[in-house]
């Protein structure tokens, strides 16, 4: 492979570079955020792959009693419950030219033995929380819409995640911004060997232009599998827009439910950042920089049911990235409204992690209640770090 550079073509003709990770921690949060960028392939019933992250650094033991082992850097799955490992490494790493695929067989293995259904399930849950996503969205990805087969419980999709480790149905990806060629034949004779385990290389290789622009181009290396897999239940997947959610809130028949989801969302444009809900109704996620790091603050949810229209607290992110003392201070400086209150009371047993809510009908009756959360928002990403 060589240093050619790649071409966007807009007003002017840019030369993007290419460029390595820096650190191996950027390659792996890089996947984590945006794992479309291993989505080749296609589900049983021939939709586009689409992988959900169930765990990063996801604990490996090797028996019933033991402590994990060794630590998967990605774990996911898909809407069919095939789980994907992924092992990332840099090319500066002379560990993905052989040791790789050994340490990656050895999770396998151990996987497929001691990850029992819940455990996988608590590990996509604690994920979830600590991302500032909602569960019901989570999972509306993975079970889909209701009926036929798509009505699954999460208890019944975590079992199928269960025996398909338990069968030896599973992806085994490593991923690297180059690939060395002693890798790609491993990889390239496992695939043909194991008959119910897929296995590929995927080289991803990074661009940057000027200012932030970054191109990924992924590669696979791996031949195609033949593994039957067992159809999922029909799903959809649609990503929420600002505008979708302004034409929500323009169709809300009171004007002061109307001035209130726009004054969260405009604060939230203007002082964090918006991000795109994935459920069957429109919602949002609302980001604030706190201690050097995006987190996941709130969500903002407007549903088929007007009445149902709620703003949801992402507490388990907020204690996760930001600890115990911060999340304790931020509950006790958010405004008594009814519903609420109740539910911020109900924290402290839950370790402060939870989906506290408040609809937006009983936001928009008091009149201070906005200003009263901006201000509970602005003292918690203000405020220092806590050691809890």
């Amino acid at each position: 492979m060589t240093n050619q550079p790649v071409f966007v073509l807009g007003e002017v003709l840019q030369a993007l570079e290419r460029a390595g990770f820096e650190t191996e921690e950027e390659f792996q949060e890089l996947l984590a955020r945006h794992p479309r960028v291993l989505d080749f392939g296609s589900l049983a019933d021939g939709r586009p792959l689409r992988l959900v992250l169930v765990a990063r650094e996801m604990g490996v033991p090797t028996s019933t009693e033991s402590a994990p082992a060794y630590w998967l850097d990605h774990l996911f799955v898909d809407a069919d419950g095939v789980p994907t490992l992924v092992e990332v490494k840099r090319a500066t790493d002379t560990r993905i030219r052989r040791e790789v695929v050994g340490q990656m067989l050895d999770y396998a293995a151990n996987a497929a033995r001691y990850w029992p259904a819940a455990l996988l399930q608590r590990s996509f849950e604690d994920t979830c929380a600590k991302d500032g996503r909602s569960l019901e969205e989570a999972y509306g990805e993975l079970l889909g819409d209701q009926g036929g087969q798509g009505d699954r419980s999460a208890e019944e999709f975590w079992t199928t995640v269960e025996e398909r480790l338990a069968a030896g149905q599973m992806r085994l990806l490593f991923v690297a911004d180059q690939i060395p060629l002693e890798l790609r034949a491993i990889v390239e004779f496992l695939n043909r060997q194991l008959r119910q385990t897929d296995v590929y290389a995927v080289e991803l290789t990074q661009y940057r232009g000027g200012g932030d622009l970054r191109v990924l181009v992924p590669r696979v290396h791996g031949e195609v599998a033949t593994a039957a897999k067992s159809p999922s239940g029909h799903r959809t997947t649609q990503r929420t827009t600002r505008a979708d959610m302004d034409a929500a809130i323009a169709s809300r028949p009171d004007p002061a439910v109307r001035r209130t989801a726009t004054a969260l969302l405009d604060h939230a444009a203007a002082e964090g950042r918006l991000e795109c809900g994935t459920a069957k109704y429109r919602s949002m996620r609302i980001y604030y920089r706190a201690s050097g790091r995006d987190v996941p603050i709130a969500t903002l949810s407007l549903r088929d049911d007007p009445t149902k229209d709620d703003l949801s607290f992402a507490f388990g992110s907020i204690t996760y990235h930001l600890g115990h003392e911060r999340a304790a201070a931020f509950a006790a400086s958010l405004p008594t409204l009814p519903g609420l209150a109740e539910r911020l009371e109900a924290l402290p047993a839950k370790g402060y992690n939870g989906w506290p809510s408040v609809s937006l009908a009983a936001l928009a009756s008091e009149p201070t209640a906005v200003e009263g959360i901006l201000s509970a928002i602005r003292q918690l990403v203000g405020g220092q770090e806590s050691s809890a």
